[in-house]
């Protein structure tokens, strides 16, 4: 999206004419949802994406903290297109969830005796990342995700050791999922498809913000930016990749 900004704008002028006559440059790095609130706190960074909401510690920890939600996100519970519980199963209840990813389920046969007697492979991201925070929270609960799960460095990452495992499972995000469309298959969560409207609606319950957070007020060109972003410009390049948008 900032390329996207700078690429059709070039000056901040450009885009508002009061704002003056000077190129943009606005520097993205990744890192995570704790990296993005780190690096507001450190002050080497305007703004922090963070894909889950702010800790109080967080948001005590940054002074005058200020959230601007750019858009949702969910996490699909997604397999591999060639794994046979698509044959037999299109949802799973949050108890069958909890088994297969806590490894009390540790064959696909243990799930249902129907299916192939194949080893449960688990995919998460980094368990103490925002995105398995999430996953936690609303489907674990005190549960622990079994320790020999892969964790990938990435939610790309993620969907592709799906896609390359046949027996892998996995919380993909809602965003990268749509993006692989037909080589990962999301599976209903207790009989609710992860749709746009089922997440805005709430009743699907594995959803997270999406946020840029900031610290004080922003400057005039700063928030030209956050114009942009939650603009329907910037909105339509959320829901481009994949994303929900704010409007």
């Amino acid at each position: 999206m900032a390329t996207t900004f700078f690429d059709t704008y070039g000056t901040w002028d450009a885009y508002d004419s009061s704002l003056p006559k000077e190129d943009i440059a606005i520097y993205v790095s990744a890192g995570g949802s704790g990296q993005g609130t780190k690096a507001v706190i450190d002050g080497t960074a305007t703004f922090g994406m963070v894909a889950r909401s702010v800790k109080d510690e967080e948001k005590e920890a940054i002074k005058d903290e200020k959230e601007y939600q750019v858009g949702i996100d969910a996490l699909t519970i997604a397999v591999n297109p060639a794994n046979p519980v698509n044959d037999v199963l299109d949802n799973l209840t949050t108890e069958q969830i909890v088994g297969l990813f806590s490894g009390e389920y540790a064959t696909w046969k243990d799930l249902d005796s129907s299916l192939p007697d194949e080893e449960v492979v688990v995919i998460t991201r980094d368990i103490n990342g925002g995105a398995h925070e999430v996953f936690q929270k609303n489907i674990m609960g005190d549960t622990e995700v079994k320790a020999d799960a892969i964790q990938a460095s990435s939610m790309g990452e993620l969907v592709q050791d799906i896609i390359d495992n046949q027996y892998a499972i996995g919380y993909a995000s809602f965003g990268v999922a749509n993006q692989n469309e037909g080589k990962v298959t999301p599976l209903k969560v207790n009989g609710v498809a992860a749709t746009k409207e089922n997440i805005l609606d709430g009743s699907y319950i594995i959803q997270r913000p999406l946020l840029l957070v900031g610290s004080g007020d922003p400057t005039d060109v700063q928030q030209a930016f956050l114009d942009y972003v939650l603009g329907d410009e910037g909105q339509k390049t959320v829901e481009d990749m994949g994303f929900i948008p704010m409007k």
